[in-house]
């Protein structure tokens, strides 16, 4: 697991932590513009504006948010960078933060669009999960809690049926679940895509 950063997944991690700056700095006008919002006739809220489906990735909710998010992109970004080149890297990161914010948005489309903002890297992160748990299936990785190792594939598969549940059963309905499984579909997308246009040639 790569310890040393790559140049993309360091500039993403310091983009994050500049913009959380921003946010406490500048309070609640930077979530009112760069948040993804959900559209609405409501004039008393932003609603939504093309450039927040990147640009809420890098606005976060909480100094914990920020965290694990930023932890996470630390632990599994480089080695995807290295393994993907830095062009493909930051293409890969950038679908999966788009595929959650479509699966975000679908979900506030199927509940009547509720005014809520989504804030986080939480789509982009679940898609490297994703990408490394296909590329490493058989590195061990340690949980938290309880500390139980196993391999990536596993992890990767249980985390993805845990969000499942947890998005159906509407459990800590501030997390975006399905954002995060959005993530990870857009990123085996573009997975497979890749691999398509490789056999062809």
């Amino acid at each position: 697991m790569g310890h040393s950063m790559t140049p993309v997944a360091r500039n993403l991690l310091i983009a994050c932590v500049v913009v959380f700056g921003l946010q406490y700095m500048l309070g609640s006008q930077v979530e009112m513009r760069f948040a993804l919002w959900p559209p609405t006739d409501d004039p008393r809220v932003p609603g939504f504006m093309p450039w927040q489906i990147v640009s809420y990735a890098f606005l976060h909710g909480g100094l914990t948010h920020l965290l694990f998010n930023m932890f996470a992109l630390y632990m599994f970004g480089p080695d995807i960078e290295r393994l993907l080149g830095w062009k493909r890297f930051l293409t890969y990161y950038l679908v999966c933060v788009v595929g959650a914010a479509a699966a975000q948005l679908l979900v506030l489309h199927m509940l009547g669009n509720p005014t809520v903002p989504t804030v986080g890297a939480s789509g982009g992160i679940f898609g490297l999960l994703l990408a490394y748990g296909m590329a490493f299936p058989r590195r061990k990785l340690m949980l938290i809690f309880p500390p139980i190792p196993m391999p990536a594939w596993l992890f990767v598969t249980l985390y993805g049926l845990l969000e499942l549940y947890l998005g159906i059963a509407g459990r800590d309905s501030n997390v975006a679940h399905f954002a995060h499984l959005g993530g990870m579909v857009g990123g085996l997308a573009l997975i497979l895509y890749w691999r398509s246009q490789s056999r062809a040639r």
